[in-house]
């Protein structure tokens, strides 16, 4: 019934998560630091990178005196989406050829922010009945439109409590990577 290594077979991540296929992004932020306009965002944008995605997101120019509001702000992202789109699909292009993953674009202005792409991954998933209840009962509160929807409210859910952890965790598999690839090859 378990393994070598005390792990139910099939169960778990078997070597790690390697990306052997991948070229490594731990550079995505700085080449896109060089490679983005100066004059797009205020300061340094987010850069967030997964195996299939790169996320930018920009803070924008404060708006001027008079044009306050979730509205005026909601304006300035759309113009900037709309002025910007021909050059962020060319920069997009060529961190897509350089890094193998999509790249989504957003952009922030205040407590405003919008994102202009980002990719839905379908997520394998098998759930218990247990499991497909708490989905259903947060469909039928209203919470969330279907399972999917609820699956990434808990998701969320999690995250947002669970912060703190989950960064260590994402640490100690960076070492686990870092001396994998230390290691004699095969």
């Amino acid at each position: 019934m378990y393994g070598t290594h005390g792990h139910r077979p099939g169960f778990g991540r078997r070597g790690g998560w390697q990306q052997a296929d991948l070229p490594p992004a731990d550079d995505a932020a700085a080449w896109l630091a060089g490679r983005l306009p100066d004059d797009w965002y205020v300061r340094a944008p987010e850069v967030s990178v997964d195996r299939e995605e790169i996320v930018i997101v920009g803070e924008l120019a404060a708006l001027p005196a008079g044009a306050e509001g979730q509205s005026a702000a909601a304006g300035r992202i759309a113009r900037f989406r709309e002025e910007t789109r021909d050059k962020r699909m060319q920069i997009a292009d060529e961190a897509e050829a350089r890094y193998r993953r999509k790249v989504a674009w957003g952009a922030s202005l205040g407590e405003t922010r919008v994102m202009f792409t980002s990719l839905s991954v379908p997520v394998m998933t098998r759930l218990r009945q247990d499991e497909r209840r708490v989905l259903d009962t947060l469909v039928d509160a209203g919470v969330a439109k279907s399972r999917s929807e609820a699956l990434v409210w808990c998701v969320r859910l999690v995250r947002e409590h669970t912060d703190d952890w989950l960064g260590k965790l994402r640490q100690a598999m960076q070492q686990v990577d870092e001396l994998r690839a230390q290691g004699p090859g095969i």
